[in-house]
């Protein structure tokens, strides 16, 4: 089965982005909630997928993805997801052996800059590159589905990232 191992934090700086391989400008609407998954659909320049995410359990997760025609994403996305889409564009930086994705948020979400790293098992060890900052993996405003949901507020968000980089918040920590 597929599963999705990952975690997620904020990002203290731009010294990424020296580092950056590439990037890829994306596009999500939320089709449909169901407990703690969802099912999205997601434009990537110029291809589609449908993806089925299921709850989280410790940093587990089931993810199924499926691609779709781009023109049909793109009349979902249109047609079936409530505004706002969430767009950004994901950077690509290696560090320690591993691809940390450096997502840029635009519009309303403007200003908020998250980084994650997928592993191979829940208690991988990874080394942290500096401008790496404090996790907000279980910290469910960051969660996807209520990014959605807090667009119409993003400066909420904003606080919070300058809280807990001021060290105001809990945070986990890294094996």
């Amino acid at each position: 089965m597929p599963v999705e191992i990952e975690r997620k934090f904020l990002v203290l700086s731009d010294e990424w982005r020296r580092a950056a391989t590439g990037s890829q400008r994306l596009r999500d609407g939320m089709l449909a909630r169901f407990g703690d998954g969802k099912v999205r659909v997601r434009i990537a320049d110029d291809q589609a997928w449908l993806t089925v995410k299921g709850p989280r359990i410790g940093l587990r997760r089931l993810e199924f993805e499926y691609q779709v025609a781009y023109s049909e994403a793109e009349e979902m996305l249109r047609t079936l997801c409530p505004e706002p889409l969430i767009e950004k564009t994901r950077y690509f930086v290696p560090y320690g052996g591993f691809t940390w994705e450096v997502d840029v948020y635009e519009g309303a979400l403007e200003g908020l800059i998250l980084t994650e790293i997928e592993l191979e098992h829940e208690d991988q060890a990874f080394t942290m590159p500096e401008w790496v900052g404090p996790e907000v993996t279980d910290d469910p405003g960051y969660k996807m589905a209520n990014l959605f949901k807090l667009h119409a507020d993003p400066q909420s968000l904003l606080r919070k990232k300058a809280a807990l980089a001021k060290g105001n918040l809990p945070t986990r920590s890294i094996q």
